[in-house]
């Protein structure tokens, strides 16, 4: 969505590491959204159509399962193949110039508005430093499955002992792997490849790629703003991978941002703090309830492991076969708090 407005990116000069590995899954309303309004990645994804939950507790037994007619639920598409796409659109605004960090820390008071996605920078250290941070003492492991062709549209995420485990198909012959494992420091390569073996009763693997690993930990940003700088993405909500949901949230956020800035220049007001402060009005508290949702499924689920009544997968069994609540997850997951 074009607004006509001059933007430049600052960004580090050196070359980025990218992890190919690194998967992401958007929403059907937010593929939707990319589609109209930024730019259409229509041939990067790769569509699901029904969504299993599993548990090891009751012996690999489905828990609930996501499906809507046999249409497209969620999509799936690689990190960097839409970092690529980004990039390409950018370079052909005219409205876009890119630039390097250094030359905009010495010059940021020149700006009418800021937006600050950097976790390192001196902007963050001095006015973004207050936040709510919880460690899962967990490493998230991520890799590419390579096996033979399936029909593969169906995302399978199991709960084991040891964390949630998640399946995500992204062709016919390859699946992304994201396994969250508890106390997992001295967890390497090897043990990961067979931990997939184990728990893998779909695939017939050929080879396992692109294994990389990082901590897992969750932010909830006191205060999204200062004056005319905004803090955004997952500087201002990061969450557990579990339901796929962090780079949704920060789509539903960009949605809500391009609105107030678009009634604001209809109305011919500037782009100022005012922007910054209407923007953390409307989405900071739903971002809080959202991001403390999914870190309570995960408890639950952490919680439940260790008892031996399975109250919380029963619970979530029974309420799973209502289609009054199934309806209402799908539509939550799909579109947010607010649908």
């Amino acid at each position: 969505m074009n607004q006509n407005i001059y933007v430049e990116i600052f960004s580090d000069k050196k070359k980025e590491i990218i992890d190919q590995s690194r998967t992401i899954g958007i929403t059907k309303s937010n593929v939707e959204y990319f589609n109209n309004n930024i730019v259409n990645i229509e041939r990067i994804l790769w569509k699901i159509k029904k969504i299993e939950i599993f548990s090891e507790k009751k012996n690999k037994e489905k828990l609930l399962k996501f499906e809507n007619n046999n249409e497209q639920l969620f999509s799936i598409v690689k990190n960097y193949k839409l970092k690529k796409i980004l990039e390409k659109s950018l370079i052909k605004n005219k409205f876009f110039k890119q630039n390097y960090k250094k030359k905009f820390l010495y010059n940021y008071n020149n700006y009418d508005l800021i937006i600050n996605l950097d976790f390192s920078n001196l902007i963050t250290k001095k006015f973004f430093n207050k936040k709510i941070i919880k460690k899962y003492e967990s490493y998230a492991f991520t890799g590419i499955l390579k096996h033979e062709k399936i029909n593969n549209r169906i995302a399978r995420q199991i709960f084991t002992k040891i964390g949630p485990l998640a399946f995500l198909p992204i062709s016919e012959r390859e699946t992304s792997i994201v396994y969250s494992i508890k106390n997992s420091k001295n967890f390497n390569k090897d043990n990961f490849i067979e931990l997939i073996k184990h728990y893998n009763f779909i695939y017939n693997v050929k080879e396992i790629q692109q294994i990389f690993s990082f901590e897992l930990y969750s932010i909830n940003l006191r205060s999204y703003y200062y004056k005319n700088i905004l803090a955004f993405g997952e500087l201002t909500h990061k969450i557990h991978p579990l339901a796929g949901q962090g780079f949704n949230m920060t789509v539903r956020d960009i949605k809500n941002l391009i609105e107030i800035i678009k009634t604001r220049k209809e109305l011919g007001l500037p782009l100022n703090s005012s922007v910054n402060q209407e923007f953390q009005k409307n989405v900071r508290h739903r971002n809080f309830i959202f991001s403390s949702g999914i870190d309570i499924i995960y408890e639950l689920f952490n919680f439940d492991g260790k008892l031996k009544n399975h109250l919380f997968i029963n619970s979530l069994k029974y309420l799973s076969k209502k289609d009054s609540i199934n309806k209402i997850f799908k539509k939550i997951a799909d579109k947010g708090l607010i649908y």
